[in-house]
């Protein structure tokens, strides 16, 4: 999508009550009021418990289905939201009903954090308070840029879905405008994501939690916090650059005489992967005399705002450190095979590894009889698994 079509298309998905959101989000910037502790992620995992899961009325798997709570007590239901900045809280008693979409794309961010990372000295591994994964996010490196990405991520993903499905009153179908490349013949208008309120909702209520504070012009939170803001960007440009038209042919016997074309989501999968790609190329950056964010080394390139950025070099994940979150890798399960990140030697750090032999039973030779059973045996299977020393 063009930026003219996307400049025109946000614009044209701005209601009054999405106005009054930004309008709220302008008023807090000036603000110097006092943030919990933690973060709204952990809304995404522990929060969910105050927002029961529902089954989503398309039938899509991509996340969980949204729930209605129009019917609950704003006040209520945002304080006993944890984690949550004072404007975080306000944008929430504004849109409480929008807060199921904003739980459950913290917690399709931490699952996709989870599976992009399983094979790493870091396994995007999470605490029971409320930091969500722990004083590894104290430090500006690249893993605290990818969860600051993939969770605003999330955020856009899940809104986007609820509006396309009519989970929402004050959003429906994506009203972007039509691709130019669209071959003429074909009609513009199905039922698409709403990727413009979702990106719209997303940045005011994430980065709200970054412009309600004013700090000293070069300090080291004055540098987290735009460092945070351009990695929540880079990750609501990530599900919009992810996005894709899909079109859907019409017409007696698959004739195909009608077609029908609509502004989709990829699957989140597709995102984690675009965002994972970013993490390894993430451009270290710091706080120039001017207060912003400027390369650290210039021999490199500058990073657009689809990039990633980082302050501080990543900890030592080989061992276990509470002061700074890891857990090292000793007990992870490796692959002896493997000569990637993956493999024994580099995930447990040159330590060597312990070889278990195990037997484990499966079923094998299934066979259909009619009508209408299957019948498999049990046979038993010897492996090796291997851990880190």
């Amino acid at each position: 999508m063009s930026s003219r079509h996307w400049t025109r298309s946000v614009k044209s998905a701005l209601d009054i009550r999405l106005l009054a959101l930004l309008l709220l989000e302008l008023a807090l910037g000036s603000l110097a009021g006092s943030r919990r502790g933690g973060t709204w992620i952990y809304s995404g995992l522990r929060g969910i418990s105050l927002l029961e899961p529902a089954t989503s009325s398309s039938g899509n798997s991509d996340l969980p289905g949204i729930v209605d709570v129009r019917t609950m007590e704003a006040s209520s239901l945002c304080s006993s939201l944890k984690g949550l900045s004072q404007g975080q809280e306000k944008l929430c008693q504004l849109s409480h009903d929008h807060m199921p979409c904003v739980a459950r794309g913290a917690k399709a961010g931490i699952h996709e954090c989870q599976h992009q990372f399983r094979h790493r000295r870091w396994n995007c591994s999470t605490s029971n308070d409320e930091s969500v994964f722990g004083p590894v996010l104290d430090l500006g490196s690249r893993e605290t840029a990818f969860v600051h990405a993939i969770t605003a991520a999330g955020v856009v993903y899940s809104l986007g879905r609820a509006c396309r499905d009519g989970q929402l009153s004050s959003c429906g179908c994506s009203r972007s405008g039509r691709p130019k490349d669209l071959n003429r013949e074909w009609i513009w208008g199905g039922c698409g994501d709403n990727l413009e309120y979702g990106y719209k909702f997303a940045q005011s209520f994430v980065d709200v939690r970054e412009r309600e504070r004013s700090y000293k012009r070069r300090s080291r939170q004055h540098g987290r916090s735009l460092m945070n803001l351009h990695n929540n960007e880079a990750g609501r440009r990530a599900v919009i650059k992810s996005s894709k038209v899909t079109c859907k042919c019409h017409g007696v016997s698959g004739s195909c005489s009608l077609i029908t074309c609509w502004q989709q989501l990829a699957s989140f999968r597709e995102i984690g992967d675009y965002l994972l790609d970013k993490y390894d190329g993430a451009t270290e950056v710091k706080v120039n005399r001017r207060g912003r964010l400027s390369i650290r080394d210039p021999r490199y390139s500058l990073p657009t705002a689809n990039d990633l950025v980082y302050l501080d070099d990543s900890p030592n994940y080989c061992f276990a450190n509470t002061s700074l979150g890891s857990l090292g890798t000793r007990g992870r399960t490796c692959n002896r095979t493997s000569s990637g990140i993956d493999g024994c030697n580099l995930l447990c750090c040159g330590r060597g590894y312990n070889t278990q032999k195990s037997t484990i039973s499966e079923r094998c030779d299934c066979k259909f009889h009619w009508c209408c059973e299957v019948q498999c045996s049990t046979c038993n299977k010897s492996v090796e698994l291997h851990t880190c020393k």
